[in-house]
């Protein structure tokens, strides 16, 4: 018997949003221009559907066929050393979402896009 399966890219970025914040010296998830953009989209066909917002602003996620690529813009808070903490980002991303969702992102990119004091 054969199984398939799918995860759609809303689930994917709630995940990985949730990941993110929780790894210490993230102060928020940034969304950037696009981001805005994208999360109006997604917010607006959630309730022309009915369903509740994930909270996923500042994660994008992207298919190319089985490929899944994943990026997340955040603020860092003052003090932390903000490569480090998008490492820690990348690292805690990847891992979430292989178990939480089985899904394996071949990139996770992380954009610091404002310090918070």
């Amino acid at each position: 018997m054969h199984v398939e399966w799918h995860v759609e890219d809303a689930v994917v970025a709630s995940v990985a949003a949730a990941a993110a914040r929780a790894v210490p010296g993230v102060a928020r998830l940034e969304p950037g221009m696009a981001g805005l953009v994208r999360g109006w989209g997604r917010s607006r066909w959630q309730q022309v559907k009915g369903l509740a917002p994930a909270p996923a602003d500042g994660v994008g996620v992207r298919r190319a066929g089985h490929d899944v690529e994943v990026w997340v813009g955040i603020a860092t808070r003052a003090g932390a050393q903000a490569a480090a903490v998008a490492r820690a980002v990348q690292r805690e991303v990847r891992a979430r979402l292989a178990l939480d969702t089985g899904v394996e992102p071949g990139r996770v990119s992380v954009t610091v896009l404002d310090v918070v004091r």
